[in-house]
Parts: structure tokens; sequence; C-alpha cells
């Protein structure tokens, strides 16, 4: 098939510039580029659409085609619309129905159309819908994150949602999610539990039925073994150097020997590192088999955090943890080191997985959990929150069998059970260092995730385009203020009130 995948926001280059450095270069640009990359390992022609970038501070986004070494049925297709400089997320919605009229006139000049769509997040299935109206072309539906979701995160209510509206254009987010949602021949998750939580929320009522399993696919993101791998890589030894480095800075010489509780996450609340913290507190047996090691982006160490770049969020985070350290006595017990990108992260998973460490993710909630798979694909066992993806991802559907340790993220005492069942058993560890890598080789490769994308997208060519019952709003043909979708229409959608 010919393939395109539609993705406005961000951009792709070869060098994957800016990547985790700005909100927009992020997971989905990932997860974007390796799915083209495993469509075309099957045969496939892929195109990934997204908008090009005329801005002298973002010169890698200026050229209208460019693409991967080595991959010459993969192209990045720039097109242009609204104003030539960098866009966030936020302010394209007014440009998307001008994005879509010059992908087809990018299209027709070619003389060949895509077979089908994979679009990626709100304003990608906007423009595959109004792709689709134009020349009948189906489409799936990937959303990465939905914007229901998000308010609830934010705690949205009728006295700040007008303040959250204006800062991340929630009305247009959510009616361009319900278009999607019902115009695609198949809405892409990556759990079951994403399906029936996610898209149950009040405000998608009436756009999609989560117990229609026509509509539905589960499709797991994969690992990239080309990082994530148990072989050594040439990266190994500089990172090995930098931790022993951050374990004589931290920990008494008798403690250098044990193993670590390796934590890598962003210094979000959600994320319960506190948790971590607490189970070794509240564990005597935990602290005399291991140190706990937090891997935070830029923070050289817990000592010298005033000089790590953090936002005002992550700042607070760190100073509950730091606290609680202190005051549970954890100092030479806990270590801070950086990770800078993937293939340094995976080299600690595999200097993790020669020295018996455990990986712990301990989420109050996790949507999918891909960072457990990756360390599990080094061949690190791995301690997981049972709150979300990984009690799918971890456990076998039809034998019950577990591939990690899953624990309750809002008991100390459960996570220090779950953390001294591996760190002290080396039968157990082995048994799951093994079980981890035959599931990720099994279930979460790209080239499975391609291939079920592959099987819905043949499916809705062969059935053919999807005419949703829920209308395009006026303004994403004609973004004129009198077109906007009014803050009375979200007040009644959120909230449930009509």
């Amino acid at each position: 098939m010919r393939i395109a995948l539609f993705n406005p926001q961000g951009n792709f280059d070869p060098k994957d510039s800016y990547w985790t450095m700005h909100p927009d270069f992020g997971g989905q640009l990932v997860y974007v580029k390796e799915l083209a990359l495993a469509l075309e390992g099957l045969g496939h022609r892929v195109d990934i659409l997204t908008r090009q970038i005329r801005d002298p501070r973002w010169p890698e986004f200026a050229a209208p085609l460019d693409g991967y070494p080595g991959h010459p049925r993969v192209r990045i297709v720039r097109v242009p619309c609204g104003p030539p400089r960098f866009l966030p997320k936020e302010e394209l919605w007014p440009h998307l129905g001008e994005w879509v009229r010059r992908i087809v006139d990018f299209y027709e000049h070619e003389g060949a159309f895509p077979d089908a769509v994979a679009a990626h997040y709100a304003d990608g299935g906007l423009a595959a819908a109004l792709f689709q109206e134009r020349l009948g072309i189906p489409f799936t539906f990937t959303a990465h994150s939905l914007g229901a979701q998000k308010m609830d995160k934010l705690g949205a209510s009728p006295e700040n949602l007008a303040e959250l509206d204006a800062r991340f254009r929630f009305a247009r987010r959510l009616a361009a999610e319900r278009v999607a949602m019902s115009h695609a021949a198949r809405i892409v998750t990556s759990t079951r539990q994403e399906r029936f939580e996610q898209y149950a929320h009040r405000a998608y009522r009436g756009a999609v039925d989560v117990h229609n399993d026509e509509k539905f696919a589960v499709i797991p993101p994969g690992v990239n073994r080309r990082i994530f791998t148990p072989e050594p890589q040439p990266e190994d030894g500089e990172v090995e150097a930098r931790i022993e480095e951050a374990l004589r800075r931290d920990l008494p010489p008798d403690r250098r020997g044990l193993p670590l509780v390796l934590s890598s996450s962003r210094l979000d609340p959600k994320k319960n590192v506190l948790g971590l913290v607490k189970a070794f507190a509240r564990s005597a047996e935990l602290r005399a088999a291991a140190n706990l090691a937090l891997v935070v982006r830029g923070l050289s160490g817990l000592r010298d955090y005033e000089q790590a770049r953090l936002s005002g969020t992550e700042r607070a985070a760190l100073d509950e943890l730091v606290a609680s350290i202190e005051e549970h006595r954890l100092e030479g017990v806990v270590t801070a080191f950086p990770l800078e990108g993937q293939r340094e992260l995976a080299a600690a998973y595999r200097l993790g997985a020669r020295r018996r460490w455990v990986f712990a993710l301990v989420s109050l909630y996790e949507p999918f959990g891909l960072a457990p798979l990756e360390a599990m694909s080094c061949g690190l066992p791995v301690v997981v929150t049972k709150n979300g993806g990984p009690s799918e991802t971890l456990v076998d559907e039809e034998t019950g069998r577990r591939y990690g340790v899953l624990v309750d993220p809002a008991d100390p005492e459960d996570i220090a059970r779950g953390l001294r069942e591996l760190l002290g058993d080396s039968d157990a560890w082995e048994r799951y260092r093994r079980a981890g890598l035959e599931r990720v080789e099994a279930k979460f490769t790209w080239e499975r995730t391609a291939q079920g994308y592959a099987r819905v997208l043949q499916d809705a060519r062969e059935r053919g385009p999807v005419r949703g019952h829920v209308p395009i709003p006026p303004y994403f043909r004609e973004p004129k203020p009198e077109n906007d979708l009014p803050l009375a229409w979200l007040r009644k959608l959120y909230f449930g009130e009509g």
C-alpha cells in the first residue's frame, strides 16, 4: 500500500532535531517515525505528512521533501499552511483546512494518492476527516492522548474553564477528537483500558461507542530494539564510568556494591517517585538489599539540584523528595545522576542487567508504560504500577503469567514487597529477566505494531470511507471568529450539562 501518516504538529528530520526539548517534539514523533520505518520494512510506501516551517530558528524543517538515509520508501512531506514560522499545536487549528487543501494539491500534482491514512492526535484526526471528505480515502485515528483526560488532570471547573480554554484550546480539540472518532474506520489504542476508560468519558458520548468492536483496534507501540538491546554497545563504557562517579560521590564505601533500584521518569507527582523513597524508609530489609538511583534529565545530583534547569512544578516535586530523604535519613542510600537520550538510558539498563539491578516505575497511573518494556528489552527486570496499561502489557491475558512484578503505587509497603521479591531471590530475578525479554520479543516490537496497522489500513481500504454522524464544525472549514466553538458548548459537553 501507499500509506500517509498525518502529523501536523512538531516536525521530522533525519537527525530527530529537538526531540524531548519541546512539548510538540515528544513521544508521538518517535511513535510516528518508528511506525513509518516498520511499515516500509513490510513493503509499503510511507509518507509522513507534517507542516512546513520556514523560520530561521527552525532551519531543519524548511525543505518540502526530506527522508531518512537508508529508507528510500519513506518520505517526510512538509506542507505549508498559515504563517511560515513555527506554531505550537494549540495554534494550528485555524490552518488545518488550508493544510488539507494543499495536501490534496500535492498528491494531484504527483498523480497518485495514498490508499489509506493513519492520523495522529486530534489535529491529524481532524485533517484526515477533511481529507476523506474530499477524496474518499479512509483513515485510522490514534489519539496518543485525549483532551478530556487532560482537562481532568488540570482540574477543569466552571470557574477556570475560560482560562484553560484560552491556553489549550480545549473546545477546538474536543470537537476535533469527536469528529475523528466518528469518521475514522478504526480507532487505534495501545491497551483495552485506554479504549474502555478514556473513550468512555462523558465528553465523547454520541461520538463513539466503546462497546463497538468494529470501531477499535488494540495495537501496542513497540520498543526500539536497535537501541534497547541486551547486546553491548559503544556508549556503555562512558555511561558506566559516569554512574560509578555518582556512586562514589553519594554512597559510602560499604554500600557501593549493592544493587540499584533504578527510577527514570519526569519529576512529576503522578510518577510517584516519592513512593519509592517511602518504600525505602519503611523497609529496613529493602535498605539492606539495595540503593535507590534517581535518573532525571539535567539533574547531576540531589545536592546540586539548585543548578538544574527545572520548571516550577519539577522543582517543587524535587524539594519534596529531598525533604523526605532528609526526614527519613536516607542520605547515603539515594543517588541521582542524569542520562541524556535513549542510548544512554539503554546503556544504564544493560549495566543494571549485568549487576542484577531492578527497574522501578510506580506511577499512580500509567496509560501504557513503554519505559518498563524498554528496560525489559535490555534484560533488566521490572517492578511496575498495577494501575493502567502495565496490568495488560505485563500479564498474559489467557494464562495469567506475569512478566514483571506489579505493585500498588499508593502503598509504600507493597512497593517494598515487590522490590524485595526480585532483590532477595536470585532465581526470581533471573526468571523475570528471561520472561521480560521473551515478552518484548513476542509482543512489543515495531514490526508487530506495523503489522497491526497494515491489517486495519488494508481493511479500511477495502471497506471504503466512513460517513461519520458527528458533523465537522464550520470553524474548521472557515476559521472566522463567528464560527468558533463557544465556551458554553464546551461547558455543556465536558460537564455533562446537555
